[in-house]
């Protein structure tokens, strides 16, 4: 477990294979993609590799299924019956072994929201050895801790049969155990049995585990989703032409948050005072009849950074706050929080709160009304350290001294009370992009253009410039 949250893939580091798109999935909206099986699918023999990037906990969600409610093949993560965010896979039978379910749940946690994953499942029961017949890694790791363990027997025909469906994102026909988060990089492979290093690699340097080109065969029935065509997300790229339906799943739904350049999201386990609840790929934070607050997954401590909050109402606080902040009490308003430099947009002004010298408030030009989009810029690299916040793409407060936060890791943060908040960090957003611009090294979607120097929260961008947490 440590090992595995240690070398998790994080998008902040180079790599030779990059992935450019995945695909946003949001449970809440049934968002899930099938099709149909054909018939002369191999039922005793595939591979399922993909990539994943949680942005909400604490429910049994499917990343990949195949087979009937009842009779399936998946892989996903179980919370129920005293499992809590576990790795499983279930090898469930059609015709022929109507009624049989094997399931094993791993002792391995997936609770990172900031990491992505790898899974490959490859079954082939018509190996004589029962650890032959079926192999799970994470990460690159043979999954060998299971707290049940559940192997086929020998020549097992699975429910991946034909007039069966296949999705990505949840459980069909039932849209059940729906997926919340980013899937990418997703193959199948029917008749073909492979292992973790036809799809990944460690890399030599941080000893992270990296994606790398998939060049082997999908068999007749075999599929790979890129999710590269926002026209066509359920295009199939393996040239077998495997086209997928899509419920609820939109050319928006496209997002360059990938494993080989990951973006900041807002992070299920660092909420505070009253939890909001996140949504939409880790970008939305939905208030309650009380000040709570949520930080993200990133955190910086050098370089220049840029990110966007429309407004969606007078109380809500949007900025920066540092790692080991909490409310002084648990109901205490969060703009009275310490080491924060925020954006109150009721009151339009920016104020910063630090150990040292107190609150200090700025006032702020213009005033604030519900769509504008908020800018927050942050420079760790002068001196002074500073803060500007933009409105609709004009500065409004500039050059914010921040000098009494120096020294300490940031996090995007936001509070509100009795509101519902959109974000952009760049790699996707729930709300309409109209200018699509990026920041100098092109990452990044943005309503407008970051400031010069400034960049999206995101793995390439951390590895260039540092400040990573």
């Amino acid at each position: 477990m440590e090992t595995l949250q240690r070398t998790a893939n994080r998008g902040s580091i180079s790599t030779g294979y990059d992935i450019d798109n995945s695909c946003k999935f949001e449970a809440d909206n049934t968002e899930i993609i099938y099709r149909t099986n054909d018939s002369g699918t191999n039922r005793k023999t595939f591979t399922t590799s993909l990539w994943f990037k949680r942005t909400e906990l604490e429910a049994t969600q499917e990343v990949w299924h195949g087979g009937r409610n009842g009779e399936m093949v998946g892989i996903g993560i179980l919370t129920y019956s005293g499992f809590a965010d576990q790795l499983w896979v279930d090898v469930g039978g059609g015709t022929g072994n109507t009624g049989t379910l094997y399931r094993s749940a791993s002792n391995q946690v997936i609770r990172d929201t900031s990491a992505w994953y790898h899974v490959v499942l490859a079954v082939d029961t018509t190996q004589s050895t029962a650890a032959d017949r079926m192999k799970v890694w994470l990460n690159g790791v043979e999954v060998t801790s299971w707290e049940q363990h559940q192997i086929p027997v020998q020549d097992y025909q699975g429910a991946l049969e034909s007039g069966t469906e296949m999705a990505w994102g949840g459980y069909r026909p039932s849209n059940a155990d729906l997926f919340s988060g980013y899937l990418a990089e997703c193959h199948y492979l029917d008749g073909v049995a492979k292992v973790q290093t036809d799809f990944g690699e460690f890399d030599e340097d941080s000893g992270i585990w990296i994606p790398k080109k998939y060049t082997g065969t999908y068999g007749d029935n075999g599929c790979y989703m890129k999710f590269n065509d926002s026209s066509s997300m359920g295009a199939d790229s393996s040239g077998n032409s495997n086209t997928f339906t899509l419920n609820n799943i939109t050319a928006a739904d496209q997002s360059t948050d990938t494993p080989t350049n990951n973006f900041c999201t807002w992070n299920p386990l660092w909420t505070f005072s009253k939890p909001r609840t996140i949504s939409e790929g880790g970008t939305n934070a939905d208030g309650s009849s009380s000040w709570g607050g949520v930080k993200g997954t990133i955190g910086v401590t050098n370089g220049k950074w840029y990110w966007e909050n429309k407004a969606s109402g007078t109380d809500t606080i949007i900025g920066w706050q540092t790692d080991n902040c909490v409310a002084e009490s648990n109901e205490e308003s969060m703009h009275n929080v310490k080491d924060t430099i925020g954006f109150y947009t009721g009151y339009d002004y920016v104020y910063i709160r630090d150990e040292t010298s107190g609150r200090n408030d700025t006032s702020t030009t213009g005033s604030n009304v519900s769509g504008q989009i908020i800018g927050m810029a942050l420079d760790l690299d002068s001196s002074p350290q500073t803060a500007t916040f933009y409105r609709n793409g004009s500065a409004v407060s500039s050059a914010i001294n921040i000098d009494g936060l120096t020294g300490k890791t940031l996090f995007p943060f936001m509070s509100q009370y009795n509101y519902n908040a959109e974000s952009n960090f760049g790699g996707y957003t729930s709300f309409s992009i109209s200018s699509a611009a990026s920041d100098a090294n092109g990452y990044g979607t943005f309503e407008y253009a970051p400031p010069s120097g400034y960049y999206a929260i995101c793995g390439k961008n951390l590895a260039e410039f540092g400040g990573s947490a």
